[in-house]
């Protein structure tokens, strides 16, 4: 059995927020927004003529035009942000009519990000952040799931179709179109062919501090470029980045940041591919607890002036609330950093994460040895 890719784990909170407020949901392409929309908009009222495409020719002119389906109930309306005057157009559509409708906006990039000069929305919606699968979403249906997100990914068609050859198929297409259409479509790229050497050059610098320069030297283009080309990764969902966490109790490195993909099927190195792979749902988790909670709570790494590292740390309220490192071997060893961080920081939870363990303990420094499937399960989504 399958998991049900019509229902997801954001869709009690979408109804709950759409109560109030427009919400914007965002992720990356084929994440399963659009199959979540229509998925909400047959449980509100079936009708698909309100769901509108701005990618559809037929709907982007009645979206250019104001034309928007009448009646009472919920109106989804799909990639706008790629339409110049989108927020202006909705803040109308919202004041007038919002004792009437329900307004869904789904789009592949981040919305808070492409405003393109309209006008503000402050206060009129919620955003909230779809991600593909993760273990929560995937562990009751199918054995050994860990071990087929590291192999497949977690984006719902590659997955559910269990190859050993087309997830790869799929997200070199994927790459292509992000680079080609997608970005193409909200930004001023001159050459592309760079822009895709860079997305190559990407997956084999997973986990290692990311050094913009190096890529300039190696893209032969100006250092504000580079910046800009990752921003641009970024916004539209292909890469995320995390940066060091500093406290005065620790001489952390302040500039380096570190970056992880959402799909890992190209990080080639076993242990990398791991980490990306936590990354990933540790950042799903922060950004469920983010936008469905209100916690201010986000996840950064450890690096300090001695070479020390510890992958992952997550803080809410600004404080270390755990401390996390990956290792792919089974083989349970000693983590000096990890060690030096919860020295410093004696209540705050650390814990090894293992690709595959047979049981779990706690060593005589107070640091969990852990499984991904326990500590994955852990997890909020």
């Amino acid at each position: 059995m399958e998991p049900n890719s019509n229902s997801r784990y954001l869709d009690q909170q979408i109804e709950k927020d759409l109560l109030r407020k427009m919400v914007l949901l965002s992720g990356p392409r084929q994440c399963g927004k659009t199959t979540t929309a229509k998925y909400l908009l047959n449980k509100n009222n079936g009708d698909i003529s309100r769901y509108l495409n701005y990618d559809s020719l037929d709907d982007r002119l009645k979206i250019r035009k104001e034309i928007f389906p009448m009646g009472r109930g919920l109106i989804v309306l799909d990639e706008i942000h790629k339409f110049s005057r989108w927020r202006q157009v909705i803040k109308g559509l919202f004041d007038k009519r919002k004792e009437e409708i329900k307004i869904l906006i789904t789009g592949s990039a981040k919305l808070d990000h492409y405003r393109h000069g309209g006008d503000s929305l402050q206060g009129r919606y919620h955003l909230l952040r779809l991600f593909p699968f993760s273990y929560l979403e995937i562990k009751d249906r199918h054995k050994n799931g860990v071990s087929r997100l590291l192999d497949n990914g977690p984006f719902p068609e590659p997955f559910l179709e269990n190859s050993s050859v087309e997830p790869l198929r799929w997200a070199k297409e994927y790459n292509s179109r992000l680079v080609r259409e997608e970005i193409k479509d909200l930004e001023s790229i001159k050459d592309i062919s760079l822009l895709e050497i860079l997305a190559d050059r990407l997956p084999g610098l997973v986990g290692s501090p990311l050094s913009i320069n190096s890529l300039r030297e190696d893209l032969q283009v100006a250092h504000q470029t580079v910046a800009r080309w990752l921003d641009i990764f970024e916004n539209t969902y292909l890469i995320f980045r995390i940066y060091p966490f500093g406290s005065p109790k620790i001489k952390a490195v302040k500039k380096e940041s570190k970056h992880y993909h959402f799909n890992w099927i190209f990080v080639e190195e076993e242990g990398a591919r791991f980490e990306n792979l936590i990354a990933f749902h540790l950042l799903k988790h922060c950004y469920f607890l983010e936008d469905s909670l209100g916690k201010k709570i986000e996840l950064r790494f450890f690096r300090d002036i001695d070479l020390r590292e510890v992958d992952f740390v997550v803080l809410e309220n600004n404080k270390p609330v755990l401390f996390i490192e990956c290792k792919y071997s089974s083989k349970a060893n000693e983590c000096k950093p990890l060690q030096y961080l919860k020295n410093k920081f004696p209540n705050v939870r650390s814990c090894v994460v293992y690709f595959k363990m047979k049981e779990s303990f706690t060593d005589k420094h107070g640091i969990e040895h852990l499984s991904a499937e326990d500590f994955l399960s852990e997890l909020a989504c």
